[in-house]
């Protein structure tokens, strides 16, 4: 079991860029596949970013592709979101979650894969 906490979300204007951290605690993160998605009220979860348990492979939105970019620190047990180039769209709360998957080489996509999810921090792309 793990336990996740997202961090680094605020107000940003379009064109701008933050930083999404999730710290994990609990069990051995680098057997986690991590993942995250926002969810604005009204709308559906929707998948943004995923990275296998060691980080070789990486997965995008298309609507994210080329703006955001996931890593990981499995040292530091965290994810990161870098998120560059920001819209008003963007708005939303982003939640992490973890999929146990200690074979690595896979990430997920859909959110019904996932086990473990944090709280969320507010993101606000707006002038």
């Amino acid at each position: 079991q793990v336990h996740l906490v997202e961090s680094g979300g605020g107000l940003a204007q379009p064109g701008g860029s933050l930083r999404l951290s999730c710290t994990a605690s609990g069990d051995t993160f680098s057997d986690y596949a991590m993942g995250w998605f926002r969810q604005s009220p009204g709308k559906e979860r929707q998948f943004v970013a995923a990275i296998s348990s060691e980080g070789e492979v990486t997965g995008y939105d298309d609507s994210v592709t080329g703006r955001f970019t996931i890593s990981r620190d499995n040292a530091k047990n965290t994810v990161i979101l870098q998120m560059n180039t920001l819209k008003p769209e963007d708005t939303a709360d982003y939640l992490c979650a973890a999929n146990w998957s200690p074979y690595g080489g896979t990430y997920y996509t859909m959110s019904g894969a996932y086990n473990y999810w944090g709280q969320g921090t507010q993101v606000t792309v707006s002038s």
